[in-house]
């Protein structure tokens, strides 16, 4: 007697079909935006006459993504995925279509807010609609479809930015994604409107997270709408670091050792990297004198290392975490000191766009290593809240960084100095921090593989 199987079906399925290629498109439409931002953010602070906000309209989308993703986390556990999503999907549009008609920086960066706002919302839906609708075995191939997802706009999106914003005009990077978004919105809203609410939704629901996270946004815009009020600046900078304290575990600021320096490490590689990605081609375009779709090329090979980097610390299984986190952020540090020599020299574009890719080469090998670490760290009590600590870490350390970067920009292109050399030199100064952080990483009796 011979028995058969029916074999079990794969994501792009009839079945599954429709809402793997929404899932994918909404992540790799949120790539897109964060990756074609870079390359046309010098040409439209021109055009908004708004160089003093540079910095806010990287930082603003990071520090609202954190509460967007809180909304939608406890929106989702009260009633379901389904409104939440295509609430969060409404918003992201939203925003692209008010940074896509701006007639200002202010409103421009309202758009942005609006952006992080929906985008981390729906980032963070999409996994409670995959744990809903996919069966455990196809969920490993939706979220290694949503890792490409992220890849592939960093090799063709910087160029696709540039020669959309050269051929038809910077808006467009913003307003020809909107048709796309209500697209993906109208297919998903087919797939998660019947999806079932909570048979047993939380009877407490805790504010307070959300609120601090509130509190940490409010402060990192503060950081640069307060003007030149330096002392201003500082007390909202001071702000961000006590709301960070209760949204981070206990003795994450202090650089503690183990899974507070694991969260630390996240953060500060986001916060030098990251500030670094958002000046690299205006760096490149008014120190050299590149054009967008030339000085954009950094960012695309940056993907490419990145990913072939990220491949190759998960292969190697031997090294501890901490030795592979300290070597990342070693690579990091040593690209932005190397570059910030390269830029205050002005020796060459094709020498500091290379440097350059030495620290995302070394992103590539610790960023993905600290989520691994997190979650050998955690429990089955505090792996929620150490995922959420992870997040927030990342996004506040890049908006935080973003925004302090900002003031130095603005100082030093006051008083004569050199503005890119300066900002670098913040950027490398906040990854060694994270070396030192790396390093920490390891707590007592921790075994040397794990």
């Amino acid at each position: 007697m011979t028995s058969t199987t029916t074999p079990q079906p794969g994501v792009l399925s009839p079945a599954y079909l429709a809402t793997t290629l929404g899932t994918v498109a909404v992540i790799a439409l949120v790539a897109f935006e964060t990756l074609a931002v870079t390359t046309v953010m010098p040409t439209l602070t021109a055009a908004l006459d708004g160089r003093h906000l540079y910095a806010l309209g990287f930082a603003a989308p990071l520090a609202s993504g954190v509460v967007g993703m809180m909304i939608a986390g406890l929106w989702s556990d009260r009633s379901g995925p389904s409104l939440p999503l295509l609430t969060a999907l409404t918003v992201f549009g939203s925003g692209l279509l008010v940074a896509g008609l701006a007639p200002s920086m202010e409103v421009f960066v309202v758009g942005r807010v609006l952006q992080g706002l929906g985008g981390g919302g729906a980032t963070v839906v999409l996994y409670v609609v995959i744990g809903l609708i996919y069966p455990g075995p196809l969920q490993a191939s939706v979220f290694a479809a949503l890792a490409a997802a992220w890849v592939l706009p960093s090799l063709f999106g910087p160029a696709v930015a540039a020669l959309v914003a050269e051929a038809f005009g910077w808006r467009w990077v913003f307003l020809g994604t909107v048709g796309l978004v209500v697209l993906i919105t109208l297919v998903l809203a087919r797939r998660v409107l019947g999806l079932p609410r909570p048979e047993t939704p939380p009877a407490t629901t805790s504010y307070a997270t959300l609120g601090w996270a509130v509190v940490a946004a409010v402060a990192v815009l503060g950081v640069r709408l307060v003007g030149d009020r330096i002392l201003l600046s500082l007390l909202c900078v001071a702000i961000v670091l006590y709301a960070l304290s209760h949204l981070l575990p206990k003795g994450a600021l202090r650089l503690g050792t183990g899974l507070p320096s694991v969260i630390s490490t996240r953060g500060l590689l986001a916060g030098s990297f990251f500030m670094a990605e958002g000046y690299i081609v205006l760096t490149l375009e008014e120190k050299w004198g590149l054009t967008p779709t030339v000085a954009g090329l950094a960012l695309t090979a940056v993907g490419i290392v990145w990913a072939l980097s990220s491949w190759a610390q998960a292969r190697l299984k031997h090294l501890s975490h901490t030795k592979v986190l300290t070597l990342g952020t070693a690579f990091v540090a040593l690209g932005l000191a190397l570059l910030t020599g390269a830029i205050f020299f002005e020796v060459n574009p094709w020498l500091t766009a290379a440097v350059y890719v030495v620290a995302g080469a070394g992103m590539g090998f610790a960023y993905p290593r600290t989520g691994v670490a997190m979650l050998q760290s955690s429990t089955d009590a505090d792996r929620g809240s150490n995922s959420a600590a992870l997040n927030a870490a990342d996004s506040m350390g890049g908006a935080l960084s973003l925004a302090v970067g900002g003031l130095v920009f603005a100082w030093l292109e006051k008083s004569g100095g050199d503005p890119f050399a300066g900002v670098y030199l913040f950027a490398s100064a906040v990854a060694i921090i994270g070396l030192v952080a790396a390093a920490r990483t390891a707590s007592s009796g921790t075994p040397a593989n794990a």
